[in-house]
């Protein structure tokens, strides 16, 4: 985290679309007044080549160059229903290096759901930093393929990027990567006081003030610990967790056991509301038939909650099944808010928007003044979810709301 103060004025933040919500919302909340799209012109050569520029006054001859001396650039970088994550992927790396032709002082890439992390090996022994020791078989899943979260990591720093933010990367190998590109300037920030506060807070589940009746599950030894800080933060001596085993037999073929090393067995779990933490979800084959095998706990409810939903349609058609009570999900990829795209699982999805706790954690890495309040997210869920509550609006508030 920063030590030093930083000057609001200083501070620049962009997106890489004009239009976009999340970086506008992220840019309102740490104070800045202009409209992102008054800041950059984001333009595309008839060519299709992409030209950012930062705008500036054109028949002003006396500061070319120059009006991003001293400044601090921030680009939010969010995936789009109309634009490839290869296309906004290149973009940063204009922006960036618009940002930095032009006399920033420093670029820090904001991007919850960081590109090319899929891809977090490669075909030889030193491609990526495992927790387990590299075999044939591992190699030979990424043969023939680039080492791209290394790639990405490469071209982000020779672009201009000074700093990458990021949301709950999964991958150990990633993040050592970033690490060392970045010089240690990298952060993946773990919601857990996000999550830790909607569970106390709403009646998505149903436990007594020490925790009883509520059980965290793991779905894997990689969620251990995830979970387990989760289960700390929650601070409900009362509480159970669980942790499971998976192994897949293709890529759509799960099977699931009970880890020999959970906590708890299914007996002292029987009848407790399950909340099932992951990092993401693609297809939903795993966290289905996770969800599926708990039902022999005979659960009053099973909560799913994930940081990234990439919402595709086989994924959206495996979790309506009835295992799943209810999806807990952030906007990460913010087109999880669209009600087209959640599709049926409108009725049992929840979106909790971290706009306001992402700029609350870029203003105490980059050294800027705290954002005054202290709510660190906003709830989105569609009104056929039937713990949706409508709230009425009295006259007397209405009157508060219009008044001058």
């Amino acid at each position: 985290m920063s030590t030093s103060a930083i000057d609001p004025n200083d501070v620049i933040i962009v997106g890489n679309t004009s239009d976009d919500p999340f970086a506008i919302d992220m840019a309102y909340t740490v104070g800045q007044s202009e409209d992102i799209a008054d800041l950059i012109s984001l333009k595309t050569f008839a060519n299709t080549e992409f030209c950012p520029r930062f705008i500036s006054d054109e028949t002003d001859l006396t500061a070319i160059g120059d009006q991003l001396i001293a400044k601090t650039v921030v680009i939010v970088s969010t995936s789009s229903r109309t634009m490839s994550r290869n296309n906004l992927a290149m973009r940063n790396l204009l922006i960036a290096r618009a940002a930095k032709d032009n006399g920033a002082a420093a670029v820090v890439l904001v991007e919850p759901d960081l590109y090319y992390s899929a891809q977090d090996r490669g075909p030889r022994i030193d491609h990526g930093t495992t927790t387990f020791e590299r075999d044939e078989h591992d190699r030979k899943k990424f043969d023939g393929q680039p080492f791209s979260a290394r790639l990405y990591a490469e071209m982000l720093k020779l672009a201009g990027v000074d700093r990458v933010i990021t949301v709950h990367n999964h991958s150990s190998s990633v993040q050592a990567e970033f690490s060392k590109i970045f010089d240690g300037a990298f952060h993946n920030l773990i919601p857990y006081e996000i999550y830790a506060d909607y569970l106390r807070e709403s009646n998505v589940v149903d436990y007594d003030n020490l925790g009883r009746g509520l059980a965290l599950c793991a779905p894997d030894k990689g969620a251990r610990d995830f979970v387990k800080e989760m289960f700390h933060r929650l601070d409900l001596p009362k509480a159970k967790f669980i942790m499971l085993d998976k192994e897949r037999s293709g890529e759509r073929d799960v099977e699931i056991t009970l880890h020999p090393e959970s906590d708890m067995t299914f007996e002292e779990i029987k009848g407790h509301d399950i909340v099932l933490f992951d990092d993401m979800v693609r297809t939903g084959s795993t966290v289905v038939t996770s969800c599926e095998f708990l039902q022999q706990v005979e659960p009053s409810r099973i909560v799913f909650a994930v940081s990234h939903f990439y919402a595709s349609s086989e994924g959206r058609e495996k979790m309506a099944n009835p295992a799943i009570t209810e999806i807990l999900t952030l906007n990460t990829l913010p087109t999880v808010l669209n009600r087209d795209v959640q599709g049926r699982l409108r009725k049992k999805m929840v979106v909790l928007k971290i706009e306001k706790w992402l700029a609350r954690s870029l203003c105490d890495i980059i050294g800027l003044p705290a954002p005054e309040g202290d709510d660190r997210y906003q709830i989105d869920m569609s009104s056929k979810n039937p713990r949706f509550i409508h709230k009425i609006w009295s006259n007397d508030q209405l009157g508060l709301l219009y008044s001058d």
